[in-house]
């Protein structure tokens, strides 16, 4: 691990640099939704739908005069499901990174609903059995925390408050180790909590029955940090500068391939195909060609020898290469891989 312990050397030093990612889902097609996020349901009932639509939301600037609009009609995101199952919690989650020190922030609105009037955040999610929730409930007049461990909810702990529906409200979750603050329009709602159930992990948006909610002006700043599988694309192609392209697959929250590490930046998050899902599932290898190359897709195993991750290599082709003989050159490189990634928990 000495070559990773290096690299964490380099990653501590960067990461004092603060970052930020709105959401503008006016950006987001049908397909891009589909790319970014993934749609899963915690309990029971019907999935959520989420869609992007117009809605008039409050300007984001001071206006400049008193005849300026004080609101605009621009694109939200809006979950429109109006299943009333009781125990029925529709998620959207944002596949585009994994998150330890940040504040996630959105204004939302709460449009209808009769059996609930709710709209939150999920943060730390790991997947649909393990996250945080942060969320408000204009018929329970109440702002809630909780978390879901093993598929198993704890009680949720809040104050009473007043949330008005069919107006547009700011809620925010601030993390710092293991310290959480809630915000509601911008104000602190209940002192700091403490809790060590998960350090990081993705954030999303959340519903709950038959609430029909509406979100807009996500926002994220965060400390970034480098996933060890980025470290380890980066290890190799400094021992190895000639391959054309290294990327590592792990499963997204809905079971679909997804690029967690790149030689190119711009892949990160980019769906995989049934080669990639095949890797890692069943441990299939893949051999494909393009002019001047070959491209091997490999599973990635860990010290037990189960698959945890799928390595796609693009490689320079010479003049009679077989199949065989490309999955070898690649095989080698996974290999070097594995001496530096010995469980999941590295990526």
């Amino acid at each position: 691990m000495r070559i990773l312990s290096l690299l964490a050397g380099v990653l501590a030093a960067w990461s004092a640099v603060g970052a930020e990612l709105r959401f503008n889902f006016g950006d987001y097609s049908e397909s891009a939704m589909r790319t970014n996020f993934s749609s899963v349901l915690f309990g029971g009932g019907q999935p959520g739908v989420w869609n992007v639509i117009l809605d008039e939301t409050p300007s984001a600037f001071a206006p400049l005069t008193d005849k300026a609009p004080v609101v605009t009609r621009r694109v939200v995101l809006a979950q429109t499901s109006q299943d009333a199952t009781d125990e029925r919690y529709p998620i959207l989650v944002y596949e585009g990174g994994v998150f330890h020190n940040f504040q996630f922030s959105t204004r939302f609105k709460l449009v209808s609903g009769v059996a609930e009037q709710m709209a939150g955040v999920v943060f730390r999610f790991q997947n649909v059995s393990n996250f945080y929730v942060a969320r408000v409930s204009a018929l329970g007049r109440n702002v809630r925390f909780y978390k879901v461990v093993n598929g198993l909810r704890a009680d949720p702990i809040g104050p009473q408050v007043e949330i008005g529906a069919g107006v547009w409200h700011t809620l925010a979750v601030q993390c710092e180790g293991n310290q959480i603050k809630l915000l509601l329009d911008d104000r602190l709602v209940m002192p700091a909590l403490g809790d060590n159930s998960f350090a990081e992990g993705k954030i999303g948006f959340w519903t709950k029955s038959d609430s029909v909610s509406y979100f807009a002006d996500a926002v994220v700043t965060y400390t970034p940090r480098i996933p060890g599988a980025q470290l380890l694309v980066n290890s190799v192609m400094q021992q190895e500068p000639r391959i054309l392209g290294l990327r590592i697959y792990t499963l997204a929250t809905n079971g679909l391939p997804r690029v967690l590490a790149s030689k190119e930046a711009a892949e990160i998050g980019q769906p995989g195909t049934d080669a990639e899902a095949a890797a890692i599932r069943e441990g299939t290898v893949s051999f494909g060609r393009e002019r001047g190359a070959v491209l091997v897709t490999l599973p990635l195993h860990d010290r037990n020898g189960e698959y945890i991750a799928a390595v796609r290599v693009k490689l320079h082709s010479f003049l009679g290469e077989t199949q065989n003989t490309a999955v070898t050159r690649a095989m080698n490189i996974v290999k070097q891989m594995q001496t530096l990634c010995t469980s999941a928990e590295d990526l």
